[in-house]
């Protein structure tokens, strides 16, 4: 088995990852309608059978880790995420692209919520936990943003190399996962309440419900912006500002993700009062800036607008892991971290979804705009809704010294 700071490396490392797959095909895209003549609705179908089985499997799956321990769930979701690359290798048309979708989204969405529990278990501290766990969904959006964009611009197999590379890879980890010590406790329960844990559901200990619905518009937030950057940003990187080198398009694609990562390190130096408004802060203040730049056609400035669009996301989404990894029981970590990112994954589909469907009828600059003005207005709820839960919280914090004192 390994020591304790070996298997928070093995976990963190299976994290990202994890996420990393998910944003290898985006620089393919456009290779892929030009190669198969598929439009843009069809594109945005891919992106929606991506998500639904992502969503299938946190409702279904999601939690099953709390049940059986953590290692069986991580390891074969990763043996089915290196299948999933298998699938893109051998893609001959956009039905096949749907199918390395569907495989591809089940493998993460029963892999995220468990490695995320399984780094916050593994790690040193809550705070380290929590910096990691919400530093890693960026680092591997990231590498696989500019890992997919230079091999698709530089190596040969351009449409397969990223996934072979991948699909080893995931065998790795899904062998090291292994070694990991459990560290929460699986609930024993008999085997036919297992399979009936695995009946579409979510839920979140009742403890806990008011901090997780504050925490809502924050996450629905800041994975909005990163759905579009996943569904629209190899587009608008294109056709907005006429970059039509795959390297540079992933490297622009990665800003906003390692900026990302980024967030995550400097809101844990950001006084705790703070945080959570630091985070907001930058989100809007990014967003504003891309709009400009997109109006402007100035990719400069969105380059800018990114990195610190970015920062703000890594802040806020820490901000949350952290707030809700505090509050969990151990042995409830996974269900929690799965119903998190059933809010994710929604708040990050469904408006990229109608944005792929409002490009044709209003055009990409614009609706790209309006994607953004969007994400400010969630921003702005979160801020309103940060606001009423410090305010009832330092009113808690006010009665009991008064209920302790009668």
């Amino acid at each position: 088995m390994f020591s304790r700071p070996l298997s928070f490396v093995v976990a963190a490392a299976a994290g990202a990852a994890t996420l990393t797959a998910a944003s290898a095909p985006s620089p393919l895209y456009p290779v892929y309608q030009r190669l198969w003549g598929f439009s843009a609705f069809v594109l945005t179908v891919i992106f929606a059978v991506y998500v639904a089985a992502l969503l299938a499997a946190l409702l279904t799956v999601g939690s099953l880790s709390d049940r059986i321990g953590r290692r069986p769930v991580a390891s074969g979701a990763l043996v089915l995420l290196a299948l999933g690359m298998v699938f893109f290798v051998t893609a001959g048309d956009s039905g096949g692209l749907m199918a390395a979708r569907i495989v591809q989204g089940f493998a993460v969405g029963a892999a995220t919520g468990t490695l995320t529990a399984m780094i916050l278990d593994s790690g040193p501290s809550p705070r380290v936990g929590s910096i990691v766990s919400s530093a890693v969904p960026s680092l591997g959006i990231a590498i696989g943003a500019v890992l997919a964009g230079a091999l698709v611009e530089f190596a040969p197999l351009p449409r397969q190399l990223v996934f072979w590379i991948l699909a080893i890879v995931y065998l790795v980890l899904a062998a090291l996962v292994w070694l990991i010590p459990e560290r929460a406790r699986p609930e024993s329960s008999p085997e036919g309440s297992i399979w009936r844990s695995l009946l579409p559901s979510a839920g979140i200990p009742s403890s806990m419900r008011p901090i997780f619905f504050a925490l809502v518009p924050s996450i629905g937030a800041t994975w909005a912006l990163g759905g579009l950057y996943q569904s629209l940003g190899s587009s608008v990187i294109g056709t907005v500002f006429e970059v039509h080198n795959h390297f540079v398009v992933g490297i622009v694609l990665g800003v906003f993700f390692v900026a990302g990562m980024g967030g995550t390190v400097v809101s844990a130096v950001v006084p705790p009062q703070l945080r959570e408004w630091f985070g907001y802060a930058t989100l809007v203040v990014g967003v504003v800036i891309t709009i400009a730049a997109m109006l402007s056609s100035t990719l400069p400035l969105y380059v800018v607008g990114s990195a610190i669009a970015g920062l703000g996301f890594g802040a806020a989404f820490r901000f949350a892991v952290h707030a809700l990894g505090e509050a969990a029981p151990i042995a409830k970590r996974g269900e929690v971290f799965a119903s998190m990112y059933i809010v994710s994954y929604v708040a990050f589909s469904v408006p990229a979804l109608a944005a792929g469907l409002a490009v044709a009828p209003f055009g990409l600059e614009p609706t790209a705009v309006a994607y953004g003005a969007l994400d400010v207005t969630l921003v702005v709820i979160a801020t309103g809704a940060g606001f009423l839960r410090a305010r009832r919280r330092n009113r808690e914090s006010e009665l009991r010294p008064a209920a302790a004192t009668g």
